[in-house]
C-alpha cells in the first residue's frame, strides 16, 4: 500500500463496527442517546473535516443539519434517516434498539463529502470520457446500418438484460452499474470525429447518408425500467428492459453489458467477502495495483464499497464517489531507512502545546523498557526500521499506523512500534495501530494484542487497549473464512487481488436479448435449451413472507419480509395479490408447478429513464451500499451460504 490515505480507525468494541456517519469522527468512548433526547451535546465531537495539512476542524453546518433532521425535519425520515444538507448524503438508517440509538466507539477520519451537484457533474464527465458511444462492437454499427438501409431503424423494439447463472457457485448476485448506464444514456451522441472514424472502417459502399443519421442520434426516444442498484437478484430474471428505436437500442447493447457485467460481478464478490468476514470486521479494498487497468480499478473500488467493503486505498475513487480512503505505509518506506542519522527533524512538540522535545531520545528510552517487558534483545531491533517509524511518527503523530513485518515482527517491528507509540502517548498523541502483511496473521495478531495489553498494564497507558490491527496478505474468500474460524485479533482486513480480479469467476455472463419488435414478441431458440429466451415484455414481482430479522445493524432499514420467489409475468397479466394463492412454473425443464401465497408483493423494476431523461435521482455509492446491505439482510441464510446454497425459486 502507498501512503496516499491515512487509515484512522481506532479499535472499537465488538458491538457494532459498520461506519454509520459520512465524513465523521467517532470518539473512542461509547456514546448513545435515547429517542427524543437532543443529540447535539453528544455529536458535536463527531463531525469534523481535515484540511490539506491534515488538521481536524469541526464543521458546524453538518452538526446543525443532523440535529434539524433528528428533531423532526422531513417526516419521511421518521427518526431513522438523516441528511447532510446540500450534499444530500444520508448519514445512516438508524433503528431503535430498546429505545436507544447507539453510536459506535470507533474513530474514522475521512475526507469531507463533495457537494452533490459537483459530484454528479464530475461523475458525468468521468463517465463520458471513459465510456463514449464508440466503446462498442463494430457489428453493432453494421446491424444498425442494415436496419437503416431497410427502413426499419425506427421500429419500436424491446431488449432485456439478464444473466443465466449466479456467480461463484453462489445463490445470489447484486445488481450494480445502473448509475453508470443512466449517465451513459444521458450523454449518448456521436461526435464528428467518431463519425469520420466509422466512415473509415465501415465498408466503402456504406451509404453516406447513414453517417448523417449517426450524427443526429441520441437516446431521446429510449426508455428503461430496471431493478434498483444494490438489489439482490437471481439468474434469468430480467434486470433491465430497454425500449426504443430498433437501431438505437441495438447500438446500446455492448456498452450496457460492459457497464453491468463487471460491476455486478465484483459487487457480488465483495458481498461474499463481507459474508465470510462477518458483520464486525472492517474490510479495506486495496486492489488498484492488481486490477485490470485503471478503469477496472476505479470500477472495483466503487462497487466493492456497495457490496460491503468499508474503505478503499484508491484516492480517485474517494474523490469521485465519496468512499472513505485509507492507507498505512509500504515496506519500501521502512526499508528506505538504514540509520537513525537519517531521521530529520528529530524533535516533536507535545500535542497540547509547549516546546518541542528530543523525540528520538524519548523513543530510545522507551525501547529499553519495552524490550525488558517483552523479554526481547535490543540488539535484534533493526535501526533502519526504528528510524522509519520515528520519521513517520514525527510527520503524522496523530495517524501513526506502520507496517511491522518488514524484517521480523517479534524481534524488531513490534518493539519499534511500541516504543514509538509510548513516546507519542507521553506527548498526548493517539497512535492508531499496526499492519501485518505476511506469515500467520491469526497467530501474530494474538501475540501483538498480548504485547499491547502488557504495555497498557505495565506502563498505565490505556490507549494501547484500543489499537487496531490490520491484516493484509493475499487474502481470498476461503482464507477469510478460515481466519474467521480461528482465534485472532484482526480488526481490519485488506483485500486486493482476489477481490478485484474475481479469481474464482472472471465474468458474470450477462446477455442482452431482443424480446419484442413492433409490439410482437420475439424469441431466440437454440440447440442449447438453456440459451432459449422468453418472448414478450414482462413484469417482474418479488413475493415475500412476513418474517423479519429481530436484530439488525443500526444503519440497515428493516426489510418488509424475506424474499420467497421472483415472479416473471407478461406485462399485460394482472399482478399477484397478497394472500391469494398463486400457481407458477419454475424456469427450467421438467420442474413441477408450485403454489405460493405471498404475504407481500413488490414490483422489482421501476422506470429509471424515459425519453432521454433520468426519472429517478441517481444514488450515491453510500445509498446503493445501504440498499445492498438491506437487501442481503432480508435474504434467508440458506440462500446466502457461500458453499452449496439452497437455490432461490
Amino acid at each position: 500500500m502507498t501512503v496516499v490515505g491515512l487509515l484512522c480507525y481506532l479499535r472499537s468494541t465488538r458491538l457494532f463496527r459498520t461506519p454509520l456517519l459520512v465524513s465523521a469522527v467517532f470518539s473512542r468512548g461509547h456514546a448513545s442517546y435515547t429517542q427524543g433526547q437532543s443529540p447535539e451535546p453528544r455529536i458535536r465531537e463527531y463531525f469534523y473535516y481535515i484540511d490539506h495539512q491534515g488538521q481536524l476542524f469541526l464543521d458546524d453546518t453538518k452538526v446543525k443539519n443532523f440535529v434539524t433532521c433528528f428533531k423532526g425535519g422531513d417526516s419521511k425520515y421518521k427518526g431513522r434517516s438523516y441528511s447532510l444538507g446540500r450534499a444530500g448524503e444520508r448519514l445512516g438508517n438508524f433503528m431503535s434498539q430498546e429505545s436507544t440509538y447507539n453510536i459506535c466507539n470507533r474513530f474514522l477520519i475521512e475526507k469531507m463529502a463533495t457537494p452533490l451537484n459537483e459530484t454528479c457533474a464530475t461523475l458525468e464527465r468521468s463517465l463520458r470520457e471513459r465510456v463514449p458511444p464508440l466503446l462498442t462492437d463494430l457489428y453493432q454499427f453494421t446491424m444498425a446500418y442494415a436496419y437503416w438501409r431497410a427502413g426499419r431503424h425506427n421500429e419500436p423494439a424491446v431488449f432485456e438484460l439478464f444473466f443465466r447463472d449466479n456467480p461463484f457457485g453462489g445463490g445470489f448476485s447484486l445488481f450494480a452499474g445502473l448509475s453508470d448506464c443512466l449517465l451513459f444514456l444521458l450523454n449518448f451522441r456521436f461526435t464528428s470525429e467518431d463519425v469520420e472514424y466509422l466512415r473509415s472502417v465501415l465498408p466503402v459502399d456504406t451509404d453516406p447518408d447513414f453517417f448523417t443519421y449517426l450524427k443526429g442520434l441520441d437516446c431521446s426516444a429510449v426508455s428503461i425500467s430496471a431493478v434498483a442498484e444494490g438489489t439482490v437478484v437471481f439468474a434469468r430474471v430480467p434486470l433491465m428492459e430497454v425500449s426504443g428505436p430498433l437501431a438505437v437500442v441495438q447500438l446500446l447493447e455492448t456498452s450496457l453489458l460492459c457497464l453491468v457485467n463487471y460491476s455486478s460481478l465484483v459487487c457480488t464478490n465483495a458481498a461474499r467477502f463481507r459474508l465470510a468476514a462477518g458483520p464486525e470486521r472492517r474490510l479495506l479494498e486495496m486492489g488498484l495495483r492488481r486490477a485490470q487497468g485503471p478503469d477496472g480499478g476505479l470500477t472495483a473500488s466503487r462497487y466493492t464499497h456497495i457490496g460491503g467493503f468499508d474503505l478503499t486505498s484508491n484516492a480517485l475513487a474517494g474523490h469521485l464517489f465519496g468512499i472513505p480512503v485509507a492507507g498505512t505505509m509500504a515496506h519500501s518506506y521502512v526499508t528506505s531507512f538504514s540509520s537513525l542519522e537519517e531521521v530529520w527533524p528529530q524533535i516533536l512538540a507535545p500535542c497540547d502545546g509547549g516546546d518541542p522535545i528530543d523525540f528520538m531520545c524519548l523513543v530510545k528510552g522507551w525501547l529499553g523498557h519495552v524490550c525488558q517487558l517483552l523479554g526481547a534483545k535490543p540488539q535484534g531491533v533493526r535501526e533502519g526500521e526504528l528510524a522509519a517509524f520515528l520519521s513517520y511518527a514525527i510527520a503524522y503523530p496523530r495517524n501513526f499506523l506502520p507496517v511491522i513485518d518488514s524484517y521480523s515482527v517479534g524481534c524488531s517491528g513490534l518493539l519499534c512500534f511500541c516504543a514509538v507509540a509510548l513516546a507519542l502517548c507521553e506527548l498526548k498523541y493517539q497512535p492508531l495501530g499496526v499492519r501485518l502483511d505476511s506469515g500467520d496473521l491469526c497467530r501474530q495478531s494474538v501475540e501483538v494484542r498480548h504485547a499491547f495489553r502488557e504495555c497498557s498494564k505495565r506502563f498505565s497507558v490505556p490507549a494501547f487497549e484500543s489499537f487496531i490491527i490490520v491484516g493484509t496478505n493475499s487474502v481470498s474468500e476461503q482464507s477469510l473464512v478460515e481466519l474467521s474460524k480461528r482465534d485472532n485479533e484482526i480488526d481490519v482486513v485488506g483485500v486486493g487481488t482476489h477481490l478485484v480480479t474475481c479469481t474464482s469467476q472472471p465474468s458474470l455472463g450477462c446477455v442482452y436479448k431482443l424480446v419484442e419488435v413492433r409490439g410482437r414478441p420475439r424469441m431466440k431458440l437454440s440447440e442449447d435449451p438453456e440459451k432459449s429466451t422468453l418472448p414478450g415484455r414482462k413484469a417482474i414481482y418479488r413475493l415475500l413472507d412476513t418474517e423479519v430479522p429481530l436484530i439488525l445493524p443500526l444503519y440497515i432499514v428493516p426489510p418488509a419480509g424475506h424474499p420467497q420467489m421472483d415472479l416473471i409475468c407478461l406485462s399485460e397479466e394482472p399482478a399477484p395479490k397478497v394472500g391469494v394463492p398463486l400457481n407458477c412454473h419454475p424456469l427450467g425443464l421438467d420442474k413441477a408447478a408450485l403454489s405460493i401465497m405471498p404475504a407481500k408483493v413488490t414490483s422489482l423494476r421501476s422506470d429509471v429513464f424515459s425519453y432521454g431523461k433520468i426519472t429517478l435521482p441517481l444514488c450515491s455509492a453510500t445509498e446503493s451500499r445501504v440498499c445492498a446491505q438491506s437487501s442481503l439482510q432480508a435474504l434467508y441464510p440458506h440462500h446466502k451460504r457461500l458453499q452449496e446454497p439452497e437455490p432461490y425459486r
